[in-house]
């Protein structure tokens, strides 16, 4: 059996008087199209700072991904007559229903669940029914003619009808001011204010927009003071993270730490929010002593940081120190989102080098096979991934409004366009609220780093293909024999359930499996009493058959509640049932002694 990793080798940064001021500092290195360049090369290099430079302009989209879907789409389109026939049949059935719908004969046509932007009763008047039932009609019509044509490449059809959606989202009436009764309304009543209001939100906004100044944080919501504010130590600090351990609350403590690694494309704090939706306040609580991990907001001198390194000097030199100060105890490992894959690589790599430290791997919202990684993956192939590539190599980084753009197109009707509305139409202030404060908060990601991820994992799938190596050896999610807590939600775009789910397909350990109610987010901020909260839970046994996503679904029962107090249960259950007094807040002799007050510094790092 290889011995743990000792921590003596560990390289903490050296604590100061001041060190809960003083970031880490670095060195960044020279932009890449001033670094010298073998002769061979600068005419590729010329190649890449214009793909770089076109990228910014398109916020890292790639022009030739969408023209080639499109093509795609129309060649095969083109060669199948009986499918332009029933496209045809399919315009006139809906002008048809469209005309009767605004005459009052029959139904027309209805939003889909979920589309809110004709609730208005003004809608159902003319003109205004007529310019809905005409839009409602297109919709379904382009619904329709982006299906996959037989021939063509799915991920051309999912590109099509994607930004077929962006460009029909963008012509809604809904978004002009003489075309939408509910804003005709408000300025009626309002005289006009409301439209003054929203020219003052939007000057605010492109003022903003143009000198790249980042909107406020909400007064009410002070990351350390009333976000991320639950009590703690930071014990540990590296150039790639903050390990900090949360000060008990209870007189006994189970004697199994727990490690949290939380995605580092957003700030950790979505774990600790406020405190009455505070995860990590809600296990120390529960009586467990807490450790989780704050990444640093990555500049360009990280440029050359890979995937490998944040498991090194992330995840393991966090488990190091947690296994430092609290000597010969397990320890329940937990991660979020990307950080649940990280983890897992982690823990694969653990079991193939004989590393038994963990008590159970629990993975929220997270993904280990991306073969199903749903809508994200309609951006990403070869062309896609060096567009980006080439902006990244030139930056150093993903800069957090290029990645943000991307995940407000998947909804932009409700994230983009509904927002404006509100905005600069009814002239409406947004109520802020501690996850929306927390969703501004976002962090770049290093160019390599990000390179690999998306390569190696969302393009290629070496993980679960039996091609992921660390080292120079490949690592097999199998060998994990940890038990597994695993939560999805129902509602998720980034990581869909059914992809979470897949985890049973390349594991065999124990599993707990949780399907909750809600998105990404919000399925995983779902503390007791929150209103309208239910998941299903079930557990696999490791002698048990695969059961399908769907099949499972219909085998459990919806519960009413949160799932926390059952995760819980689950890290009581699989520990040694110890409650043992708490423990030092770190171990100076170890070199872990306390450097600054929790949250620290690196989550306040813009």
């Amino acid at each position: 059996m290889v011995s743990r990793s000792s921590v003596k080798t560990l390289k903490p940064v050296a604590a100061s008087a001041n060190a809960d001021s003083q970031p880490v500092a670095r060195t960044a290195p020279a932009p890449a199209a001033s670094r010298p360049q073998p002769t061979h090369r600068r005419y590729h290099n010329l190649d890449r700072s214009i793909r770089a430079k076109n990228a910014q302009i398109t916020n890292g989209m790639s022009v030739n991904a969408s023209q080639a879907a499109w093509t795609d789409w129309a060649k095969h389109l083109a060669q199948a007559p009986g499918r332009q026939q029933e496209l045809a049949e399919k315009a006139v059935d809906n002008a048809r229903k469209l005309w009767f719908g605004v005459m009052g004969i029959g139904e027309g046509f209805a939003p889909k669940k979920g589309d809110n932007r004709f609730r208005h009763e003004g809608w159902e008047a003319p003109p205004f029914s007529f310019w809905k039932q005409n839009y409602l009609a297109m919709g379904d019509w382009w619904e329709e003619a982006t299906k996959e044509v037989r021939g063509m490449r799915h991920k051309s059809s999912e590109r099509v009808a994607f930004q077929a959606r962006q460009i029909l989202d963008a012509f809604a009436p809904s978004n002009y001011p003489f075309s939408n009764p509910e804003v005709i309304a408000r300025t009626l009543e309002t005289s006009g204010q409301n439209l003054l209001a929203g020219g003052r939100n939007l000057t605010d906004d492109l003022v903003r927009e143009l000198t790249g100044e980042k909107e406020p944080m909400p007064e009410q919501f002070r990351v350390g003071e009333t976000i991320a504010c639950t009590p703690g130590e930071v014990v540990y600090r590296n150039e790639l993270m903050e390990l900090i351990q949360y000060t008990p609350t209870t007189a006994k403590v189970q004697a199994e730490p727990i490690l949290i690694v939380p995605a580092w494309i957003m700030k950790y704090y979505i774990l600790d929010l406020s405190q009455h939706n505070s995860l990590i306040k809600y296990l120390v609580d529960e009586g467990f002593t807490v450790f989780a991990i704050s990444w640093v907001n990555p500049d360009a001198s990280l440029a050359d940081c890979g995937l490998d390194d944040y498991r090194k000097r992330g995840v393991m030199a966090a488990l190091d120190a947690v296994a430092a100060i609290v000597p010969d105890r397990k320890v329940h490992a937990c991660g979020y989102c990307l950080g649940g894959t990280i983890l897992s690589i982690s823990a694969a790599t653990m079991a193939r080098d004989g590393d038994d430290r963990l008590a159970s791997v629990s993975l929220l919202a997270a993904q280990t096979d991306f073969t199903e990684a749903g809508e994200v993956m309609m951006f990403l192939d070869e062309s896609q991934i060096a567009y980006l590539e080439d902006m990244m190599w030139d930056q150093g980084y993903l800069d957090q409004d290029q990645m943000a753009g991307a995940f407000q197109a998947l909804r932009a009707e409700d994230l983009i366009w509904a927002r404006a509305i509100n905005r600069y139409l009814l002239g409406e202030q947004e109520r802020p609220f501690d996850i929306s404060a927390w969703n501004a908060d976002a962090t770049r990601m290093p160019y390599r780093m990000h390179s690999e991820y998306l390569r190696g994992l969302f393009l290629e799938n070496r993980l679960t293909g039996g091609r992921y190596a660390v080292e120079g050896k490949v690592i097999a999610l199998s060998d994990i024999s940890a038990p597994f807590f695993v939560v999805g939600t129902e509602k998720d775009h980034i990581a869909p359930w059914k992809s979470v789910y897949k985890i049973r397909l390349f594991n065999d350990a124990e599993q707990t499996f949780v399907l909750t109610a809600g998105g990404h987010n919000s399925g995983i901020v779902s503390e007791p009493g929150h209103a309208r909260r239910s998941f299903r839970v079930g557990v696999r046994c490791p002698d048990e058959l695969y059961q399908d996503p769907d099949s499972w679904v219909q085998s459990h029962e919806p519960q009413e509640g949160s799932w926390w107090p059952v995760w819980a249960e689950f890290l009581r259950g699989k520990g040694s049932g110890q409650q043992v007094p708490p423990p030092p807040m770190g171990n100076a002799r170890a070199g872990f002694k306390p450097l600054c007050k929790a949250p620290g510094t690196y989550v306040h790092q813009a």
